[in-house]
């Protein structure tokens, strides 16, 4: 969506050239047209979006009252593409774009943090559309016995589903809003706000190079799925948080390191027992984390990386600092060997009871890792 090219003064929304302003946005379709299947996208357009399309970018720019190279900044960032003039944006657009302008000029959002707000609510939302589309309603418009087509069934559907997905829609993002703001809340100063100290844990399926070159790509699609899926529900119930999947790897974060461990145990241990399912290796690192538009960054999340690729089938590797960080809250013992020797005092009535770890630790052979130097891994597992 950008401006006209040719350098001519902007014209009035009212003075608008009539064969752009008289495009007609659609005819109602009729059985037996050629331009059904365009007719029926087009209302369904509609339908979606609650509107018809009445303005040329400029014409919604000028609506909201921003410049037209703000309002292009903006559409760019929420993910639409470029359409020059054409007559395709409704009500909703001048909204949005007067919401976000509004946001700025309040001071309550800086220009950049607007469109950096347009830019992740416009990512997370096509990803979430993109599946919607290709994984819900595709199953949902096959063929039926009426003898109805996918297209003749798409409209109906989208008109019965549209609300109740929207208010889910909601919901879920108040609960994950709430969620967010409650971390944030409990952060000890305003630097670690930004800047937090993580546990952030990488999970990838072992040989799936092999594998896409063995498997039909619906069965690759169906194992993908299954992995983030278990991966998903696994990370969510012992309250960590899945970042982000990539077919094979998912990256995960949590606040503690005992939910980390947990949950890395958990995923190999989920794994090991469906025969469908590859080996999986599991890196863990601990230590400060940038966060950004839902991602996290830094030296800590290359380091969990890298301890995943070098972590042998079947286990979860973890940094230094991570087996401190257990160390300290009580979930693994900072030396075996005291360990040890405390229970065999308790054994003999000599000493107090031992605490009772849930984790143990062994310590690897240090080794060089590319672009963080000399690392000594740790392998993580329960304690018997």
């Amino acid at each position: 969506m950008t401006a006209d090219d040719s350098g001519a003064a902007p014209r009035d929304m009212d003075t608008e050239d009539d064969a752009v302003r008289d495009v007609p946005v659609s005819d109602p379709p009729r059985a037996g047209d050629e331009g059904d299947e365009n007719n029926i996208a087009v209302r369904l357009e509609q339908l979606i979006l609650g509107a018809d399309r009445r303005y040329t970018p400029f014409q919604a720019a000028r609506g909201a009252g921003v410049s037209m190279d703000l309002a292009a900044r903006f559409w760019r960032a929420m993910g639409f593409a470029d359409i020059g003039q054409v007559k395709a944006l409704t009500e909703a657009d001048v909204l949005a774009l007067r919401r976000l302008a509004g946001l700025v000029e309040a001071g309550l959002l800086s220009e950049a943090m607007a469109i950096q707000v347009a830019r992740s609510t416009g990512q997370t939302t096509a990803r979430l559309a993109d599946w919607q589309i290709d994984s819900f309603l595709e199953g949902l418009t096959e063929p039926q016995d009426s003898g109805l087509t996918r297209t003749e069934i798409t409209y109906p559907l989208v008109e019965l589903l549209l609300p109740e997905l929207e208010e889910f829609l909601v919901y879920v993002w108040r609960r994950q809003l709430a969620a967010a703001t409650g971390r944030v809340v409990r952060a000890q100063d305003d630097a670690e706000m930004v800047d937090r100290r993580l546990a952030v844990g990488f999970a990838d399926l072992v040989g799936f190079t092999r594998l896409t070159r063995r498997l039909e790509e619906e069965e690759l699609g169906e194992l993908v799925e299954a992995f983030e899926t278990t991966c998903s529900d696994l990370v969510a119930a012992h309250g960590g948080r899945l970042i982000k999947t990539l077919g094979d790897e998912v990256l995960f974060a949590a606040d503690d390191a005992g939910i980390a461990a947990e949950i890395g145990l958990r995923l190999i241990e989920t794994m090991a027992h469906d025969e469908t399912m590859p080996e999986l290796r599991v890196g863990i690192a601990f230590g400060t984390v940038t966060t950004r538009m839902g991602d996290v960054f830094g030296t800590t999340v290359n380091l969990a990386s890298r301890l995943t690729s070098i972590a042998p089938k079947d286990t979860v590797l973890v940094d230094q600092a991570f087996a401190e960080e257990l160390g300290r809250i009580g979930d693994a013992p900072v030396s075996e060997a005291d360990a040890a020797a405390a229970e065999k005092a308790a054994e003999e009535g000599t000493g107090a009871p031992p605490p009772t770890y849930r984790f143990a630790l062994q310590p690897m052979w240090q080794r060089p890792v590319r672009g963080l130097g000399v690392v000594e891994p740790w392998l993580l597992s329960r304690r018997d």
